[in-house]
C-alpha cells in the first residue's frame, strides 16, 4: 500500500477505537466507575459491568481517572465531566493528600488511608492529572498550576536524588527505579506547554531527558532498563537486566517527543532504537502483541502480554512516523496498524466498554475485571493516535 492508503486504513482503525471509547467505555467508566457518595473511582469493573466495591483504592488510580474525564471534557464528549473533575479531586486530595502536602499510597473502600508510604509514581500521576485539569478546564489552570508548582517544590527540596532525578521511596531504598521518572518526564512536557512559568518544567524534562540518554538507556543495545543501584548503574540483581517492551515504547513516544521540541537528534534517534528493540524482541511468539519484559539480552522474561504495552506501540509507532525518519514512515504506519490490531484483541469483552488485561501465551484472555489503572493508557493512545495521524495526513 502506498502511504496515503496506509494512513486511510490507520485512520479508520483509530476511528473504530475512538468510537468504542466515546460510545460505550467512557460512559461505563463515568458511572459504574465511580463511587458516586464520595466522588472516588473504582479499581475494577467485573466483567458483567459491576464495580469491584471493596477492592482498596490506590493512589495512583485516582489521577489517571481524573486524566482520562478532564480529557473528555477537552475533546468535547458528552458528559457532565466537571462534576466528575471536581468530585475526583476533592476525594484524591482529601483521602490521599497528608499534612506533608504529598501523597500516601493506598487508602481503603471506605476512604482511610491505609498506607501512608510516600512512592515517586503516585507524585507524578498526580502532577500529570493537574497538567489535564488545567488544559481542560481553563479556569482552574492557575490553581492547578500552583498545586503543581508547590508538589514539585516539596519532591525537590525532600526526595531529590544527589545525581540526577529523585529517590522512589521514603526512606531510600533500592533498586532505583526509571518507571516513575517517566510518568514526571510526562507531567513536565505537559506543563512546559501550558504553564505560566514554564522553564521550571522544561527544566525538569530536560533533566529527566539527560538522566534516560545517560542512565536508563544501555549504551551498547540501545535498551532501556528498569531497576538501578544509587549511582544510576544497572542494580546488579536480576532485576538490573529487566528491560519492558511497553516501555521502550512508551520512552520512545516521550524522547520522540521531547527531542523534536528541542531539536535533539540523539534522542531521536535513541527513541528510534528503542522502538525497534520493542518491535524486533519484546512481540509473542505468535507475533501479535508485545509482552511483559525481556532479558538484557533480549530473552523473555514475562511472556504474558497485558493491554497496556499495545496501546503505547500505537503511541510511539504513531509518533515515529510524523516524527522520526521520513524513509520510515511507511514502516512505522504499517506498524501502527498492527497495533491496532494488538489492541483490539483484548477489547472482545461481554459488556462493551471494558477490556481483558491479559494475554497468555497461547493466546487466552484471563477473564479478569477489568482494571481502571489501564484506561490512562487506553484513552491517551487513542487522542493520541488520532493527533498524530491528523498532522502526518496534513504534512
Amino acid at each position: 500500500m502506498s502511504n496515503i492508503e496506509t494512513i486511510k486504513s490507520l485512520e479508520e482503525a483509530v476511528q473504530n477505537l475512538t468510537e468504542w471509547l466515546e460510545g460505550a467505555a467512557l460512559p461505563l467508566w463515568s458511572t459504574a466507575g465511580v463511587e458516586q457518595t464520595t466522588g472516588g473511582f473504582h479499581e475494577r469493573i467485573a466483567q458483567d459491568g459491576r464495580p469491584m466495591v471493596e477492592d482498596n483504592r490506590r493512589a495512583r488510580v485516582q489521577p489517571r481517572q481524573i486524566y482520562c474525564f478532564s480529557a473528555a471534557h477537552q475533546r468535547r464528549v458528552e458528559g457532565d465531566w466537571d462534576t466528575l473533575v471536581r468530585n475526583g479531586l476533592t476525594y484524591f486530595d482529601k483521602t490521599f493528600r497528608k499534612h506533608d502536602g504529598l501523597y500516601g499510597a493506598v487508602a481503603s473502600p471506605q476512604g482511610m488511608l491505609i498506607d501512608p508510604s510516600f512512592d515517586l509514581y503516585n507524585q507524578a500521576f498526580a502532577l500529570f492529572a493537574l497538567s489535564q485539569v488545567a488544559a481542560g478546564f481553563p479556569d482552574a489552570t492557575m490553581r492547578m498550576e500552583e498545586q503543581a508548582t508547590e508538589l514539585l517544590r516539596l519532591l525537590t527540596a525532600h526526595h531529590k536524588h544527589p545525581i540526577a532525578g529523585f529517590e522512589h521511596a521514603d526512606p531510600p531504598s533500592l533498586p532505583l527505579c526509571s518507571n516513575p521518572h517517566m510518568h514526571l518526564f510526562e507531567a513536565a512536557l505537559a506543563w512546559e506547554a501550558l504553564a505560566e512559568r514554564p522553564q521550571i518544567w522544561g527544566a525538569l524534562a530536560d533533566e529527566i531527558a539527560h538522566l534516560a540518554l545517560q542512565k536508563f538507556i544501555d549504551p551498547k543495545s540501545g535498551g532501556l532498563r528498569e531497576f538501578f543501584d544509587h549511582d544510576w548503574a544497572p542494580h546488579p540483581s536480576d532485576q538490573g537486566r529487566i528491560m519492558e517492551p511497553g516501555h521502550q515504547f512508551e520512552w520512545a513516544w516521550l524522547l520522540a517527543r521531547w527531542g523534536t521540541l528541542r531539536g535533539n537528534k540523539e534522542a531521536l534517534a535513541k527513541a528510534e532504537r528503542l522502538f525497534d528493540i520493542g518491535l524486533t524482541y519484546g512481540m509473542s511468539e505468535d507475533g501479535k502483541v508485545a509482552i511483559m519484559s525481556l532479558y538484557d539480552d533480549f530473552s523473555a522474561h514475562d511472556p504474558i502480554a497485558r493491554l497496556w504495552p499495545q496501546t503505547e506501540w500505537l503511541k510511539a509507532s504513531t509518533k515515529l512516523a510524523l516524527v522520526g525518519n521520513p524513509d520510515k514512515r511507511e514502516h512505522y504506519l504499517a506498524s501502527a496498524i498492527k497495533a491496532t490490531e494488538a489492541f483490539s484483541l483484548f477489547l472482545s469483552t461481554p459488556v462493551k466498554g471494558l477490556w481483558f488485561d491479559k494475554r497468555q501465551p497461547d493466546g487466552s484472555l484471563l477473564k479478569e475485571a477489568a482494571p481502571a489503572s489501564t484506561f490512562y493508557h487506553i484513552l491517551c493512545a487513542i487522542y493520541e493516535a488520532a493527533d498524530n495521524l491528523t498532522a502526518v495526513r496534513t504534512r
